[in-house]
């Protein structure tokens, strides 16, 4: 069962309060829809945000990566990290240069980076993450070798002090600009799924999986 959301004095949105959502579901839904998270850290004093891929499962994020990885060795003892995930879902123009904007949906989320040890949970975490990114993929593959799990570090990170913040709508003018000469608005932005590239080297008679032919971006649009 999901613990309610720890709001703390670092995640109260202070900037457009009523922008920020503190609500679970929203967190995951957002969470759920993206494919690279970025992952802020601090090490040996100097600050780095490294995109990567992750996965969900209930209040737990897990990222992975090489043993060697600076950022996963650097995690991994409990480092304190900044986990965020955006959306850009559109520009907004409007007839002012200042209210300018976006419309977005990004989530924030701060804690100890842990690394994962238990066989069981390593092999879950993988799992979710490769079916985060292409669903039904985990089970039409090679699943990692021996070596390969000893030279991949997981890391996992709990869903508990977070934030979201989200704009929609039309541009927010001054009310004295809305009788302005100027075209204003919103320009929609969607990521399009193009169709499936053959690897060159593919063995004879191997025929394109479902998941591949039908494949969805999280809770977006299907390859055309």
């Amino acid at each position: 069962m999901s613990v309610p959301l720890l709001r703390s004095d670092r995640t109260t949105v202070q900037r457009l309060p009523k922008r920020g959502s503190y609500d679970r579901d929203i967190l995951n839904a957002i969470l759920d829809e993206g494919l690279v998270c970025h992952v802020g850290f601090v090490a040996a004093g100097q600050p780095y945000v490294i995109p990567t891929t992750y996965g969900r499962l209930g209040d737990q994020l897990y990222v992975h990566g090489s043993a060697a990885s600076r950022m996963l060795k650097a995690m991994k003892g409990g480092l304190p990290v900044c986990f965020t995930v955006t959306h850009l879902d559109g520009l907004v123009l409007a007839r002012s240069a200042f209210h300018h904007s976006m419309n977005y949906r990004s989530v924030v989320v701060l804690g100890l980076a842990q690394e994962v040890i238990d066989p069981q949970e390593r092999g879950d975490a993988l799992r979710a993450i490769v079916d985060h990114v292409v669903p039904g993929r985990w089970n039409e593959i090679r699943p990692p070798s021996e070596n390969e799990m000893r030279a991949t570090l997981v890391l996992r990170l709990a869903i508990e002090e977070a934030s979201a913040k989200i704009r929609t709508g039309p541009p927010v003018d001054d009310d004295a600009d809305y009788e302005l000469p100027f075209w204003a608005g919103e320009v929609p932005i969607r990521t399009t799924v193009l169709p499936a590239i053959a690897d060159p080297r593919l063995a004879a008679g191997i025929v394109i999986p479902a998941h591949v032919t039908g494949y969805r971006l999280p809770g977006g649009a299907a390859a055309e």
